[in-house]
């Protein structure tokens, strides 16, 4: 037998944490059956997931599908949409959202289904969608956080409309001037971005007649010329006349809550997003990196091999990364107090780690001073 002196046997066990789906929609509707109906015709409280949008007519024709449809018409788009069924006479929204909870979706809307005075007196269909979304990005399992998408009533231009728990980060509220269903094409449109892209001027491809200035400064808030967007809420559909052609854009990126600290819907998207993949890293510490100098070392070179990308792709500009434990592990000489935060966190094997990561989010507003002399 030949005599190796060193021998290696290599063993590979690479890791590749989850990566979390940004475009999945899901549509809540009503079908109106055929009269020869299909025999896999979509059920009352049946989820399915389309990928293409005939099939979605074919199974849940009239609101439901058309609304897929429409979602899936948007350039860029979704790849699948997940549809689901409530009764025609007497639709239960509630027990139709709470079918996604436990789906991989991430933009939600109610098909056919816009948000009128008394409805946002009385809660209804849009409440329902509002309370679905922050519900389940709340206390659902990992990577269940996500937005709903709304329209107002054709033509309404009243965004007070949108107060109380509509006011939420996590919906999207959109004014319009469209027989479309433009919930379901907004849908389709935050679909197809990355969730660090901004909406603002993104092609909606829908039919809807232009606002005037007056009808958008009561959407928006009047701006003067070096302030920043106003914002009440509510986006609103517009075809400026500086795009070459003609078309139909998001006229901004509003948040349902513009005055909470989220007003963007790319920023609420990429939290979203980040801290998922933060937790998708990490998921292999819990149970083997040890309270240690080595062991939170390696913990933060987990943490910085996930926002290290990022920056490099332009998501975000910068982080910092702070691990108060190994700060005290690293003194040569701690207070008998250090010394009992170092032992409760070895005892109790809990870490805290805080992480600060700067967005630097897109130009929404450009002030132009131009000078002839």
């Amino acid at each position: 037998m030949t005599v190796r002196y060193v021998r290696v046997n290599p063993v590979s066990d690479m890791f590749a944490p989850a990566v979390r789906a940004y475009g999945n929609v899901a549509v809540v509707g009503r079908v109106t059956p055929p009269a020869a109906p299909p025999a896999d015709l979509l059920t009352v409280g049946e989820a399915a997931v389309f990928s293409d949008p005939g099939e979605a007519k074919r199974r849940a024709p009239g609101e439901l599908g058309d609304a897929i449809a429409l979602a899936f018409n948007q350039i860029p788009g979704p790849s699948q949409v997940t549809g689901v069924r409530v009764d025609e006479a007497a639709p239960d929204w509630e027990a139709g959202l709470e079918e996604l909870a436990t789906h991989d979706v991430q933009i939600v809307a109610l098909a056919a289904t816009p948000l009128d005075t008394a409805a946002a007196a009385a809660g209804g269909a849009i409440r329902a969608l509002a309370d679905h979304v922050v519900g389940v990005s709340n206390t659902g399992g990992d990577g269940m956080e996500r937005i709903g998408v709304a329209m107002l009533e054709k033509e309404a231009t009243d965004a007070t409309i949108v107060a109380g728990a509509l006011a939420s980060e996590r919906m999207v509220f959109v004014a319009h001037k469209s027989d479309e269903d433009v919930a379901a094409a907004v849908a389709g449109t935050i679909a197809g971005y990355e969730p660090h892209i901004s909406m603002l001027l993104k092609s909606v491809k829908v039919d809807s007649k232009p606002f005037s200035a007056t009808e958008i400064d009561a959407l928006n808030g009047s701006e003067s010329f070096s302030s920043g967007p106003a914002g009440k809420g509510v986006n609103w559909l517009v075809d400026p006349a500086l795009i070459p052609g003609q078309g139909v854009y998001l006229g901004e990126g509003y948040t349902g809550d513009p005055g909470g600290g989220k007003k963007y819907i790319d920023v609420v998207r990429t939290i979203d997003n980040v801290s998922f993949l933060l937790k998708a890293q990490l998921i292999r510490t819990i149970g083997n990196v040890r309270v240690s100098r080595s062991g939170l070392r390696t913990l933060g070179a987990q943490l910085e091999a996930v926002l290290e990308p990022l920056v490099r792709q332009g998501v975000i500009e910068g982080y910092d990364i702070v691990i108060p434990i190994l700060t005290l592990l690293d003194k040569p000489l701690r207070t008998a107090a250090e010394d009992q935060q170092v032992n409760d966190a070895q005892a109790q094997r809990v870490v805290e780690v805080l992480v600060a990561v700067d967005y630097a989010g897109a130009i929404h507003r450009v002030a132009l001073t131009l000078k002839f002399e």
